[in-house]
């Protein structure tokens, strides 16, 4: 008998797919393995500390023995898109129909992905403003879009109307616009929205609306649907996070909303990615949207205290907190403590080890060549101990570094 075959070539003899293949390892991956190894305080990763309802969770297990435990409607559990149309009309005003506007998916980042392969073709223009959330970057180029970026303007990260109007053009698809924007923890005004749905409707494009971090606003600040606004009804897909609205980021549980005529060939790009969604957590959902409205609407009080605290910190050691009224997130200016020829991304490195503080740089989010180098972004949905932990080793750090330079 011949023994086993021996493998000549450890390598595959074609080449794979060129764009997953070729992806870098992402620097919040990077940061995450840094920050374990050197124990560090990690600001880095944007999950919250603090989880959500216990009802909810109570549900989760409860229904796996109430209901049964096979393939429900690809659409989603009819008690989730029932409830995710009356959240709709009750937050934005958008009058739902939950038997063909409404899709649940694993997650936004599922539902983006479902929508740029349901409504992108090859060569389409799809316009993002930079920076951006990684996962819109290799989702349009594998939908075969040619990514159109707008940077926002800083140091406010503002809406540039000039830019943005000139970027629209006869092969503009769509626009994908996340606010509470991430990774800014910018809130676009009503007047940068309606400047934006002015453009979409000149240039018949199609708006992709990210807006899983709805709840998370504060200071003033107000969240506006794109698709609340005029002649945005019909040219919109909106997508929430029950990650997010309750802090169950891995649940991995989100949904749609939009015209019946772009939703289905979302839709179809949904039930050949991975056709539906675990019904237990698809239920709990359901019950947190109907009635857990207090835990998300204490998000926004929660999260400007929790940035309040770090900003307070960052300020008094010498950092430039840039505005942000929205999301988990807070950028910071670093350039003071900068070394010369630092990048913002060798500064993280260097916090994480020395400091042992761990940040991402703003530098990862850019598509456009040329992006910042001295901004740095911490995520505060963290435990209070933690955030004042992370504000006494950096205090500690930058005292020790600045004794240094005086000696």
């Amino acid at each position: 008998m011949d023994g086993p075959a021996k493998q000549s070539n450890l390598h595959p003899c074609k080449p794979l797919n060129t764009l997953f293949s070729s992806l870098p390892t992402t620097i919040f991956s990077v940061m995450s393995q840094l920050a374990v190894a050197h124990n560090s305080v990690n600001l880095g990763q944007g999950f919250p500390d603090e989880e959500g309802p216990a009802e909810m969770k109570r549900l989760a297990g409860q229904t796996l023995f109430d209901h049964h435990n096979q393939y429900p409607s690809l659409l989603g559990v009819p008690e989730l898109r029932q409830a995710v149309a009356r959240h709709s009309e009750r937050y934005t005003g958008v009058v739902v129909d939950w038997q063909t506007e409404a899709l649940v998916t694993v997650g936004a980042t599922e539902g983006i992905a479902a929508a740029l392969l349901g409504l992108i073709n090859p060569g389409d223009e799809i316009i993002m403003f930079d920076p951006m959330y990684d996962s819109y970057v290799s989702m349009a180029k594998r939908s075969g879009a040619n990514i159109v970026p707008v940077k926002l303007s800083l140091p406010n990260f503002s809406v540039p109307r000039e830019e943005l109007a000139a970027a629209f053009g006869p092969n503009t698809k769509a626009i994908l616009v996340n606010s509470p924007h991430n990774p800014s923890g910018v809130v676009f005004s009503r007047s940068d929205m309606e400047f934006i749905a002015q453009l979409c409707c000149q240039h018949d494009a199609i708006a992709l609306c990210d807006e899983v971090y709805q709840h998370q606003v504060f200071g003033g600040a107000e969240h506006v649907s794109l698709r609340s606004l005029p002649g945005m009804l019909n040219r919109s897909i909106v997508m929430g996070s029950a990650g997010k609205t309750f802090s169950f980021t891995a649940w991995k549980v989100g949904w749609m909303t939009g015209p019946a005529a772009l939703l289905s060939p979302i839709i179809k790009a949904h039930q050949f990615l991975v056709f539906t969604v675990a019904p237990s957590l698809q239920r709990a959902v359901a019950h947190g949207l109907d009635n857990e409205a207090g835990f998300y609407r204490s998000l926004g009080p929660s999260l400007e205290r929790k940035r309040s605290l770090l900003a307070g910190t960052l300020s008094a050691i010498g950092f430039t907190v840039l505005p942000g009224n929205g999301a988990y997130f807070l950028v910071a200016d670093a350039s003071s403590f900068l070394k010369p020829g630092e990048t913002d991304t060798e500064f993280a490195i260097r916090l994480t080890v020395e400091a042992g503080v761990t940040c991402i740089p703003i530098s990862g989010f850019y598509v456009s060549p040329s992006p910042p180098v001295h901004l740095v972004r911490f995520c505060y949905c963290k435990e209070d101990e933690k955030l004042i932990s992370a504000g006494e080793r950096l205090a500690t750090y930058f005292n020790a570094q600045a004794a240094l330079v005086a000696q």
